[in-house]
């Protein structure tokens, strides 16, 4: 999503535990979540995950990551903000960019997903979406969805699941593009918002969370955030500068892709210049 100078970013563990945040005319606020009573609050307290970084990748430090996706050894990428949004190809190894579809200056890209040879895309405020084909990355298709915003997107082998800024997971169908369920995301203090990218691995839905280097892992049947990863030391340990007033500096963690052959985590930001393997739970 647009990073707000409001805001500053990479707020990480602390925010999400203590629900504090700031609010932003382009973005939904916080509900409070401090409602719980101390006992409840400890009773569902996440798992803490630690992470570890495995490997270091190229990226493309003008990509202005909304997407991230990993299918048949090539990386996914959706690029965003109006005028320079596209969705792409990469090579892992290289950062070297395969194949590429640029979108009409007035969209905005955002979530992807690799469903049935079929590459789906949102788009932020036009609710607009995509469909392109795997291999040639021609467009399809387009198709309108409800919310009045798009962020995160994944799938889970059978319906997209989507976000849309707000502590509701949608489920769609992929064929009618119909929603089929939705799920609210809940952690000890009550509903999160600011779901963002989002990718589902092994039953799970782990995702980020706008302005928070974190990574939460939400259990799709309930809603509830088994665990999550605090990654704010990430940046001092890779060499990636913290936010800045430069709007082509490095900003937000944004971009979570599953190898599934290989059990490999991938992550980056916006504008990062750098994408990481990381070693999670997986």
């Amino acid at each position: 999503m647009i990073f707000s100078r409001k805001c500053i970013a990479g707020i990480g563990f602390v925010a999400i535990m203590l629900s504090v945040g700031c609010n932003d005319d382009s973005k939904p606020a916080s509900g409070d979540k401090n409602n719980a009573s101390q006992d409840n609050s400890e009773a569902a307290m996440p798992k803490m995950i630690n992470f570890s970084v495995v490997a270091e990748y190229p990226h493309d430090a003008k990509a202005f990551t909304e997407g991230l996706e990993y299918v048949d050894g090539v990386l996914y990428e959706s690029a965003g903000q109006y005028e320079k949004s596209d969705i792409r190809k990469t090579e892992l190894q290289t950062g070297k960019v395969l194949q590429q579809q640029k979108l009409d200056a007035k969209y905005f890209g955002e979530g992807i997903t690799v469903l049935n040879d079929k590459i789906y895309q949102l788009t932020y405020k036009e609710k607009t979406g995509f469909v392109y084909d795997k291999k040639t990355m021609k467009l399809m298709q387009t198709f309108m969805f409800p919310n009045a915003e798009g962020w995160g997107m994944t799938n889970d082998g059978t319906n997209i699941i989507y976000s849309d800024g707000t502590d509701v997971i949608y489920y769609m169908d992929p064929a009618t593009f119909k929603q089929v369920k939705t799920v609210s995301v809940t952690n000890q203090y009550g509903p999160l918002t600011n779901i963002n990218e989002l990718e589902y691995i092994n039953g799970y839905i782990y995702a980020n969370i706008w302005q928070a280097d974190v990574i939460v892992k939400i259990d799709p049947n309930t809603g509830k955030v088994v665990a999550m990863a605090d990654l704010a030391n990430l940046r001092q340990q890779t060499g990636i500068p913290a936010p800045s007033a430069n709007e082509d500096a490095p900003e937000v963690m944004n971009g979570i892709a599953y190898d599934k052959k290989g059990n490999r985590i991938f992550i980056t930001g916006k504008n990062w210049p750098k994408l990481f393997e990381i070693k999670l739970d997986n």
